[in-house]
């Protein structure tokens, strides 16, 4: 059973989150990409890493169940208050941090203001560590990119074709219709301004990821059609404590895709760091 949790973030944003697991276990923070929430992560949280681990999963500021007032989404301290929040509110020991796409951006921010001393690790999936610039947009695939402006947009057609593409670009698996309009539904529940908010961000992390000493475990879909392979080589080999996990058959969400394999690998990670 789920427990759901309301927290103070950053700037007064109020924050959900939804907690299930052991109590007494190792904690992960699932964080989630742009226009997703917590739900995102159901095969993890309803799977057998309930039996050993605390499960916290979070809905982003703009995102899911959490506030979304506008113009709060550009100040990196904000997104690294926020993960601190969550630990401290949750009384989280040393949790390992796991963030999907966008995801890693927000770890960054955390460590990048808070240090690595409150947390065990963290799992950078389908992730970039650098937005806003040609070099950073070089990872995304042109598909990826064509749908930028839709994102944007504040008419219902065009921002929910843009939305559908997405859903369907980030798996390699066929969606059952019942889950496919469920994500579209937290997709589109996302105000524009929020991912236009997330999207104007430019800064990168080149300086922050050779000071990382915690494990990094980075998992990446072979079939990634939204952030390419060459995202390790040409941002997260500069991680040198990171391990590298390539699900081959497996998209730009590979903990959906391929469940089994990414939950066990997590397991492992966590129980090593």
């Amino acid at each position: 059973m789920l427990q759901h949790h309301k927290i103070v973030g950053g700037g007064g944003v109020q924050l959900h989150a939804v907690e299930t697991g052991n109590p007494k276990g190792r904690p992960i923070v699932f964080i989630h990409g742009i226009s997703q929430c917590g739900m995102a992560w159901s095969r993890q949280l309803n799977s057998d890493l309930a039996d050993t681990f605390r499960l916290v999963a979070v809905d982003l500021r703009g995102h899911g169940l959490s506030g979304n007032p506008p113009g709060i989404y550009g100040d990196s301290r904000m997104w690294a208050d926020d993960v601190h929040a969550v630990i401290r509110a949750l009384d989280l020991d040393h949790p390992v941090l796991c963030g999907w796409s966008y995801g890693p951006l927000v770890i960054l921010d955390y460590i990048r203001h808070y240090g690595e001393d409150d947390i065990r690790g963290a799992n950078f999936i389908g992730g970039i560590t650098k937005i806003g610039s040609d070099e950073a947009a070089s990872v995304l695939t042109a598909g990826f990119l064509n749908l930028i402006p839709g994102f944007f947009s504040t008419d219902v057609q065009e921002s929910v074709l843009a939305l559908t593409s997405l859903v369907r670009m980030c798996f390699a698996r066929d969606l059952s219709d019942e889950e496919f309009y469920l994500m579209l539904g937290y997709n589109v529940s996302v105000p524009p301004y929020v991912r236009q908010g997330l999207f104007s961000r430019s800064f990168d992390n080149d300086d922050l990821l050779p000071k990382v000493r915690k494990p990094v475990l980075i998992a990446h879909g072979g079939a990634d059609t939204v952030v390419s392979l060459a995202v390790i080589d040409q941002q997260m080999s500069r991680i040198t404590t990171a391990q590298t996990q390539v699900m081959a058959n497996a998209g730009h969400a590979c903990f959906w895709d391929e469940p089994a394999g990414f939950n066990q690998r997590l397991r492992t990670f966590v129980e090593a760091a």
